[in-house]
């Protein structure tokens, strides 16, 4: 693997990652639908000696609103089968756009189809189930417009990355998606790097998070990086540096608010309580934990603990009132930084104060 170098997030220079892809939709080949050719249903003839039923409370009119049939309605007298028949035939429908190429990316590689319904259904469990994650503040992000969400980071592994996306997108009134920002290593890792774009997650530098803000998305930075989620045991739940405040130099230029947001819960998914260094300089990668489970236990050692999470929300800190020139001005990206960053502290800390366990 070759070395990992971490780009900072308030360098202005472009990605390095090679040219964006443009969004494209590609389009299979698909045959004309069935039906009468004047777009009526056909009349209900009753039997003879039959009556028949008054069903305009199961299938409204043609126009009404543009409703489809209350199919529920009408399987709920027999059994699940007519369920099942619709989850089955979603699925084939799923697996032929996949095939035939009728699915959309943006230019970052999003794929928000497949984001949906696969990669949010296989992380959920893991949020719901083993890290019972409680949300608290989710109206704090806004319903519309870009927003930026900082987070500390924390947990060896960046699965906090993970659970935040899962969510915002499961517990947003609005079904709002979250776009992260990572490191470069994310994407020189094969199979994670296309995973990692299909979830809608891009470069960390100031200008692709720009563009994603201007066009009204969710981003999510963890300025910490790689100190905040390498650091010992020893040291959870104290913040580490935030930079020189590039995130707030592109909230400012975007006009976005920032939302700051206190994860705990992480810290202890993976105790620390060393670092092999060289071996984590001969494999390319920032540094080599070592846990009171890994690497003694093997595979097994790589099992998340399952802690009790909890992720705040805070009140957003607005930006756009301040004018064009501000996003230069060294002072004010020190002082929102710090704002923020004490924010996210004082929240953690009350946090800890009310958990009752680490586990419940």
């Amino acid at each position: 693997m070759a070395d990992a170098k971490v780009i900072p997030f308030d360098d202005d220079r472009s990605r390095s990652g090679g040219a964006s892809r443009p969004a494209r939709r590609r389009t299979g080949a698909g045959g004309p639908g069935s039906g009468r050719g004047d777009g009526s249903a056909a009349p209900v003839s009753a039997l003879p000696g039959a009556q028949v039923p008054e069903l305009s409370g199961l299938f409204p009119e043609a126009g009404e609103g543009g409703q489809e049939p209350r199919r529920d309605a009408v399987d709920a007298d027999g059994s699940a089968a007519g369920g099942w028949e619709r989850r089955i035939a979603g699925g084939l429908a799923f697996l032929r756009r996949r095939v035939t190429g009728d699915y959309e990316v943006d230019e970052f590689g999003y794929d928000e189809e497949l984001t949906d319904q696969v990669l949010m259904s296989l992380l959920r469990p893991l949020a719901d189930k083993y890290f019972r994650v409680e949300v608290k503040g989710i109206e704090n992000i806004p319903s519309d417009g870009g927003a930026l969400i900082v987070a500390n980071h924390s947990g060896t592994l960046p699965l906090d990355g993970l659970m935040l996306q899962v969510a915002v997108h499961d517990n947003h009134p609005a079904d709002r998606h979250l776009r992260l920002l990572a490191a470069d290593l994310v994407f020189h890792l094969p199979v994670v790097n296309e995973l990692a774009r299909k979830a809608g997650h891009t470069l960390a530098c100031a200008e692709d998070a720009q563009r994603l803000l201007e066009t009204g998305e969710i981003v999510g930075v963890m300025p910490e990086g790689f100190k905040g989620i390498g650091k010992p045991f020893g040291e959870r739940y104290k913040l580490q540096r935030f930079g020189r405040g590039g995130f707030v130099s592109t909230a400012l230029r975007a006009g976005a608010p920032i939302v700051p947001c206190s994860i705990v819960g992480a810290e202890e998914i993976y105790p620390m309580i060393g670092n092999a260094k060289t071996l984590a300089r001969l494999l390319g990668i920032p540094y080599f934990p070592i846990t009171p489970t890994f690497p003694w236990l093997g595979p097994l050692g790589a099992l998340p603990l399952p802690t009790k999470w909890t992720i705040q929300f805070g009140e957003p800190i607005p930006t756009d009132g301040y004018p064009p020139e501000a996003a230069e001005d060294p002072m004010l990206m020190f002082n929102l930084t710090d704002q923020v960053r004490e924010q996210i502290q004082h929240t953690l800390y009350k946090l800890l104060v009310q958990r009752r366990s680490v586990f419940f």
